[in-house]
């Protein structure tokens, strides 16, 4: 009796921490953190006060690590025979903002017939300084103010603008960052051990596209086209090369796709292995005869997603790094994992209208989210055994007969993804799920409501590298204004170094 006593209380415990794991990966509230036998007022007040030199809660005193720009003396009125003791500080932070208008006397020179004329300062480029383009900048892509209401609220403070010149101020001229945000994704494509992906709806020159998005823990990367395939995904992992390759992995990939193995053997058999762009590799196919065979599958569809493939390795990206996505069919390449939320939901989106139907729903749901925590706690302490018995239970709970159709067919849809939703088993260090992504790709769905979409490309390229900038230093812990303030030279500017360079190193150290 004390046995069974025991097992139903362990049971109880098991279903309700379940509960609120489930409760926190929707983003519920859980039950409030009450610890048994919490003092009362009074026991607190009979406590001995801890020593005034205690560290305080919140950093300790900020105000003497703020810089005072600026002391006033207050004046105060006392009866005279009163004596002078000193100031008593009261330290109040505020912002200025004016216009601030510079006039540059260029001296002009005639030497020789010719007029020198010296040179303006790096940082100025057109009528606007520095600090108000990263104004503008930080305003509009990390605050998400459109362009109408950064032009009301500039000609409020006095700065003589128009909407045209802040459109040029958000996406002229900005090939540094262009630059640097392509060149985080390939650091991150170099030196990651898995990226989480997903992709979102978008609107480019007033049509609907494709945002996707690509990062981890240490950087994030976006990318909006006008097709969410597996092409256009691939071309995306090239990070900005335009090659193809056809090489060792190109072939493998073709074959593992059921590529005819004649076409295969023309591909390897010829000369030429790569390829400068998109027209000599559609010539190369051309030439082959490729393009004119009409069968099943499309021989040059998966010819050219090998080459990209091809293209990736060959560049040095995703080496032995994991692609972790939804399951979606278009992120299915390379080493694929999948992500055990999206998994379960569609065990939660069931509808079942029977008694019979709902308890098994439930019963399964309890059985995914107990197994999810054992895989939370092998990933602290994985080990063969272990991992033998998850790989045996694994089956038990995916090959259960219900009786409940549709739920029946779930599971064997889901057990036939067994190998992508246990490769947490060989990779202790990828997680179980797509929430960074998710969390990433809030701020496009964000953009897109308040912004609507863009209408040139310039303003696509832009609008996704500085998002996909802004959650890079978010996630490296560098303030947005300060990056700005370290590219657009402005003075007393921070030493803010190469956002690629910190996530090799950032990788390197994980």
């Amino acid at each position: 009796m004390t046995e069974l006593m025991g097992r139903v209380a362990e049971l109880t415990r098991k279903v309700i921490e379940q509960g609120e794991e489930i409760a926190r990966l929707k983003g519920l509230k859980g039950r409030p953190d009450i610890k048994p036998g919490a003092p009362s007022g009074m026991e607190k007040a009979s406590r001995p006060e801890p020593p005034s030199n205690a560290p305080r809660r919140g950093g300790g005193d900020k105000t003497a690590k703020r810089v005072i720009h600026e002391e006033r003396v207050i004046k105060a009125t006392v009866p005279p025979g009163s004596r002078f003791k000193g100031y008593e500080d009261f330290v109040v932070q505020d912002i200025v903002l004016r216009p601030h208008v510079v006039r540059y006397r260029r001296e002009r020179w005639l030497t020789d017939g010719r007029t020198v004329i010296a040179p303006l300062p790096c940082s100025i480029k057109g009528h606007f300084g520095a600090e108000l383009r990263r104004f503008v900048l930080v305003q509009h892509h990390q605050g998400q103010v459109t362009v109408a209401r950064l032009l009301a609220q500039l000609r409020a403070i006095g700065i003589d603008v128009s909407k045209r010149q802040i459109v040029r101020m958000l996406i002229d001229d900005q090939d540094i960052f262009l630059n640097e945000a392509r060149d985080v994704l390939r650091a991150g494509l170099e030196t990651a051990s898995f990226i989480t992906v997903d992709d979102t709806g978008a609107r480019h020159k007033g049509r609907n596209a494709i945002c996707t998005q690509i990062g981890n823990n240490h950087f994030a990367w976006f990318g909006t086209t006008g097709s969410k395939s597996r092409l256009n995904f691939l071309e995306l992992l090239r990070a900005g090369h335009a090659d193809y390759v056809i090489d060792e992995t190109a072939l493998a990939y073709m074959g593992e796709r059921a590529l005819a193995g004649p076409i295969i053997a023309q591909l390897a058999a010829h000369a030429d292995r790569r390829f400068a762009d998109a027209a000599a590799w559609a010539t190369h196919l051309d030439q082959l005869g490729i393009t004119q065979l009409t069968v099943t599958p499309d021989p040059v569809r998966i010819a050219t997603e090998g080459a990209l493939w091809g293209s990736v390795k060959a560049h040095g990206f995703l080496r032995d790094g994991v692609i972790l996505s939804d399951d979606a069919g278009q992120f299915d390449v390379g080493h694929h994992a999948l992500c055990w939320v999206h998994a379960e939901r569609l065990v939660h989106k069931l509808d079942a209208f029977t008694e019979h139907n709902r308890n098994e729903q439930q019963k399964l749901r309890a059985l995914i989210w107990w197994f999810y925590r054992d895989l939370l706690a092998y990933k602290r302490e994985p080990s063969p055994r272990r991992k033998a018995e998850m790989k045996a239970r694994f089956d038990r709970i995916f090959k259960r007969k219900t009786g409940f159709v549709m739920l029946d067919r779930l599971l064997k849809r889901l057990h036939a993804n067994k190998a992508e939703l246990l490769v947490v088993l060989d990779r202790p260090e990828i997680p179980l799920h797509t929430n960074g992504s998710e969390n990433d790709i809030r701020c496009q769905l964000t953009k897109r409501k308040i912004s609507g979409g863009t209408r040139s490309d310039s303003g696509r390229h832009c609008r996704d590298a500085f998002l996909g900038l802004l959650k890079t230093c978010g996630k490296l812990g560098i303030a947005f204004w300060d990056y700005f303030g370290a590219r657009l030279d402005i003075p007393d500017k921070p030493d803010i170094p190469s956002l690629p360079s910190l996530i090799r190193n950032r990788c390197a150290t994980a």
